[in-house]
């Protein structure tokens, strides 16, 4: 008897609160990463007094960083070989973290007197969680797409 090989995927295939579960954790590990790599940007730019500009390239920068290293820490822990590390967060973090970077710097661009508020100021602070909440939602259907065609794991 003949089985197709869709019949053998379907006992593999996650249930949908499982890919939901999986897209979710996925998300929040990523915007840990951009999260760390981008505050850090806005605090040095905006405390050392650089352009918009300079602070966003920077932010994004560090949210790549901090973003791809706390996806090949696990990795290596798993013994993992370098290469195949870097590939699989290439491939995995890649996409999740250019969604959420994007989101985040238009929502700290476009909201009123967040680039130019101070460190101290509640505006400042309140555009930055605003800005990682938009970075979770942008990045949230990213990941269950990656979770649903196996490539995206939580670590």
């Amino acid at each position: 008897m003949e089985h197709s090989h869709h019949e053998h995927e379907t006992h593999h295939e996650p249930t949908t609160r499982a890919k939901l579960k999986l897209a979710t954790s996925a998300t929040a590990h990523c915007l840990l990463g951009c999260g760390i790599g981008e505050v850090i940007g806005i605090i040095v730019g905006t405390a050392l007094g650089l352009s918009n500009v300079l602070t966003i390239v920077l932010a994004v920068i560090l949210g790549f960083v901090f973003g791809f290293a706390l996806g090949l820490i696990p990795l290596l822990r798993a013994r993992f070989t370098l290469k195949d590390a870097v590939r699989q967060v290439l491939i995995a973090e890649g996409l999740s973290i250019a969604v959420m970077e994007t989101a985040e710097v238009l929502v700290e661009v476009y909201t009123p007197g967040v680039m130019e508020a101070g460190l101290g100021s509640a505006l400042f602070w309140g555009g930055m969680s605003l800005a990682l909440l938009a970075g979770f939602i942008a990045a949230f259907p990213i990941n269950y797409v990656l979770v649903g065609r196996g490539i995206r794991h939580v670590h």
